[in-house]
């Protein structure tokens, strides 16, 4: 079977088990795991902050970025597809206190103009505009990258208006190796960036936060408050490293593997590219009412030997990844053009 329902169904190679195996461990809590703490200074290096926190999710991650830049009563700014407000279960109002107030983007991006009356006024009924969250690669936006001027000018709004500015970088590695734009010229347009080695990157477990030291030393409290505090978490640390050392540039395999997929879906009437460009590794399209709904055709790939997700009633998601070569991707391609409408 050919798995194309997300990047995160990924297994660790053999590499990545023996760097697992051989990892020096100690208790992170007590901040003695050595291999936890070089992954902490590598992030923080690899984007240019002063430190980093490595947390056992994304979703944590971006939570707990929301809880060190926001109080309760305070609102987020974040396009209306974002991942902190469709996938992460109401977690700034259960955890936080904190309120969402999603602007629809195209296909997830924002422009500077679309902000610039959204901020509360200094008053007893309103809630305070704090923070802005961005989504680089924006996943329900395609796995569009945020284009880097629209990035510059809101980032240089919120600074001037004091908002605080944060990054859900699950997929920046993508970001970094489909624009060329190095990890450091897109973190310092941000306060605090999460990013996550479970998806692009293969490894099984992780992602961190970084950002200034102070703001990472309340992280380190949030991540207690919220579970997230590990004991010898290097054993999962080693795997982060070798995938940011092995797995970072040959994410353009992927991309080429979905621009394949995407050409598939291009020449199946029914199937409708969304947006219609692919620049990453997700490939998002929508199905017409000949082929019916998008179980019905994620079903009939499946047939096939290709499974795909459907994440919504006509919307359907292949995702491809390090544990898809580019003969499975021709098979699946081969699969998809197959369909038909329903007879």
């Amino acid at each position: 079977m050919i798995d194309l329902r997300s990047d995160t169904v990924t297994k660790p190679t053999p590499g990545m088990l023996a760097a697992m195996m051989a990892a020096a461990v100690g208790d992170d809590v007590y901040g003695e795991d050595p291999t936890v703490n070089d992954l902490e200074r590598r992030v923080a290096d690899y984007f240019g902050m002063e430190a980093a926190v490595f947390v056992p999710t994304g979703t944590m991650g971006n939570q707990i970025a929301v809880r060190i830049h926001c109080r309760p009563q305070d609102e987020v700014l974040l396009e209306s597809t974002s991942h902190v407000y469709l996938w992460e279960a109401g977690a700034p109002a259960a955890l936080s206190g904190v309120t969402l107030r999603t602007i629809d983007g195209r296909f997830g991006v924002l422009d500077v103009a679309q902000l610039e009356d959204q901020i509360h006024p200094d008053d007893m009924h309103s809630v305070r505009t704090r923070l802005v969250c961005l989504e680089n690669t924006h996943n329900r936006g395609g796995g569009v990258v945020y284009p880097l001027d629209k990035v510059k000018a809101i980032s240089a709004w919120a600074r001037a208006h004091g908002l605080g500015m944060h990054l859900d970088g699950a997929r920046i590695w993508n970001a970094v190796v489909a624009s060329g734009v190095g990890p450091r010229e897109w973190a310092r347009l941000f306060d605090t960036i999460s990013v996550c080695f479970s998806k692009g990157l293969g490894a099984p477990v992780g992602s961190a936060v970084a950002g200034p030291r102070d703001l990472i030393a309340h992280a380190r409290r949030a991540r207690k408050l919220f579970g997230g505090a590990m004991r010898q978490a290097g054993y999962l640390a080693a795997a982060c490293l070798y995938a940011m050392d092995r797995h970072v540039d040959r994410l353009a395999d992927d991309h080429a593997n979905a621009k394949l997929l995407a050409a598939a879906v291009a020449d199946v009437p029914g199937l409708k590219l969304i947006p219609p460009q692919v620049e990453t590794n997700l490939v998002w399209f929508e199905v017409g009412p000949a082929l019916g709904t998008a179980r019905d055709v994620a079903n009939r790939l499946k047939e096939g030997g290709v499974l795909v997700a459907p994440l919504g009633k006509n919307v359907v998601r292949a995702v491809t990844h390090l544990d898809v070569a580019r003969e499975q991707c021709e098979r699946a391609a081969a699969v998809i053009r197959e369909l038909k409408p329903r007879g």
